[in-house]
């Protein structure tokens, strides 16, 4: 059984910053790709960032040059620094990452989301 599990949303004035963490726990003998999706309401979930075991990285467009992704491979954490936080940045942030249990290929994990509210 794998899990992953999101900390650390919440409520920031415009301009402000929040870091979110995820840790995966469970049988996992390798990860691949970590990343954060968010969906905001109404709209469709979409790729924040991502990051690979080798430590390449992804962004949206949005977020480019304003969020900082980063993964701790030892201890299967990936965290997203958020600066420069903007009203539009208001969503459900959700962790994902493609996991091995040891069957030789990947499959997806989600978290179960942590609520990032910007207030302008």
């Amino acid at each position: 059984q794998v899990q992953l599990v999101e900390s650390g949303g919440g409520l920031v004035q415009a301009g402000g910053s929040l870091r979110l963490s995820c840790a995966a726990s469970g049988n996992i003998f390798s990860i691949n790709v970590m990343g954060w999706y968010r969906q905001a309401p109404g709209k469709q979930r979409e790729l924040v960032a991502a990051i690979v075991r080798r430590g390449t990285t992804n962004y949206a467009d949005s977020v480019k040059g304003r969020f900082t992704i980063s993964r701790d491979n030892a201890k299967n954490t990936v965290s997203l620094q958020m600066n420069s936080l903007k009203p539009e940045d208001t969503a459900v942030y959700y962790c994902n990452a493609n996991i091995d249990v040891g069957s030789g290929y990947g499959v997806n994990y989600w978290g179960q989301g942590t609520q990032v509210t910007v207030s302008s």
